[in-house]
C-alpha cells in the first residue's frame, strides 16, 4: 500500500461505514481495481480505520450520551450475539471471507433486493414502527444484535443489517439508523481490538504510520457522513441504496470477469 491507497480507502471506510451499502464490500472492490494484494496487513487496515468512523460518532453523540445514559443498556445488551460469535468465528471470517470476491458479490446484490422488497412491503403494510430505543425489552434488543451478526459475511453492511433488525423490532426509521450508529461503537472497537491483540505485534513502523493516517481520514469522512445520512433518512427510503447495492455488485462481478 501507498499513501495513495491510504488515502482511498479511508476515505471510502468513513463514507460507507454508516450507510447500508457495506464498507468492507467497497474496500475489497477498490482494491481490487485498485490492484492492491490481500495481505494481513491489508486486511488489519480495513478493520482499524473502523476506529475513525468509531470517533465520529463518539464525537457527534457524545454530549446525548451523557445525558441519556440508560442508552447504553440497550447497546451492551443488543452487541451480545454479535461479541460472543465475532470471537467464535474471527478466525474463519478473517481466513475465509474478508477478501472473497464471490462472497461480497453475492451479499451486495442480494442484499439490496432485500432492502427493495422490504421498503415495498412496508409501504403497503405498515408496521406500526412506535417504539424507541429504551422501550426495546431484551428479546427485542438481542434479535437486533443478531441481525447484526449478519454482517461479519463480506457484503451484507453491518449498517444495513442493524437498521433492518430494530425496524422489525419495532424502532422507527430515525431511531432504527441512530441505533445503528451506537452499537457501531462497542462492535468496531470489539472488532479492532480483537485483530490488534492478534496482529499488532507485527507491524512495522511504516505499517504503524500508515494505521493512524487512515485513522484520521476515515473520522473526518465519517463526521459529514452521518449529518447528511441523518438528514437523509429524515425523509427517504433505502430503496436508493439497494438499487445502488445491486449495480455495485454487477459492476464488480464485471471487474472480476475482465
Amino acid at each position: 500500500m501507498n499513501i495513495i491507497h491510504t488515502i482511498i480507502l479511508a476515505a471510502i471506510e468513513g463514507i460507507t461505514e454508516f450507510l447500508p451499502v457495506s464498507s468492507t464490500g467497497h474496500l475489497i472492490l477498490v482494491s481490487k481495481i485498485l490492484q492492491i494484494p490481500g495481505s494481513d496487513f491489508v486486511k488489519s487496515f480495513e478493520i482499524f480505520i473502523q476506529l475513525g468512523a468509531i470517533m465520529a460518532v463518539v464525537s457527534l453523540y457524545m454530549k446525548r450520551l451523557m445525558k441519556e445514559p440508560m442508552l447504553l443498556r440497550p447497546t451492551v445488551i443488543a452487541f451480545i450475539p454479535t461479541g460472543i460469535l465475532g470471537v467464535l468465528f474471527y478466525k474463519l471470517i478473517k481466513t475465509y471471507l474478508l477478501g472473497n470476491e464471490i462472497v461480497v458479490v453475492a451479499a451486495l446484490i442480494v442484499v439490496g433486493a432485500i432492502l427493495i422488497a422490504l421498503e415495498r412491503y412496508w409501504v403497503t403494510h405498515p408496521t406500526g414502527q412506535s417504539k424507541t430505543i429504551l422501550t426495546l425489552d431484551t428479546k427485542a434488543l438481542l434479535a437486533i444484535g443478531l441481525f447484526q451478526s449478519l454482517s461479519m459475511v463480506p457484503g451484507v453492511s453491518r449498517s444495513a443489517s442493524t437498521i433492518v433488525g430494530g425496524m422489525l423490532s419495532g424502532l422507527k426509521r430515525k431511531d432504527a439508523v441512530e441505533f445503528s450508529f451506537f452499537l457501531a461503537v462497542p462492535t468496531m472497537a470489539a472488532a479492532t481490538g480483537l485483530d490488534l491483540l492478534k496482529s499488532a505485534h507485527s507491524f512495522t513502523p511504516p505499517e504503524i504510520g500508515t494505521l493512524m493516517i487512515g485513522f484520521v481520514i476515515s473520522w473526518i469522512t465519517a463526521l459529514f457522513v452521518i449529518r447528511a445520512f441523518t438528514r437523509y433518512v429524515a425523509h427517504a427510503t433505502f430503496t436508493n441504496f439497494g438499487i445502488y447495492r445491486i449495480l455495485a455488485g454487477l459492476f464488480y462481478l464485471a471487474v472480476m470477469i475482465l
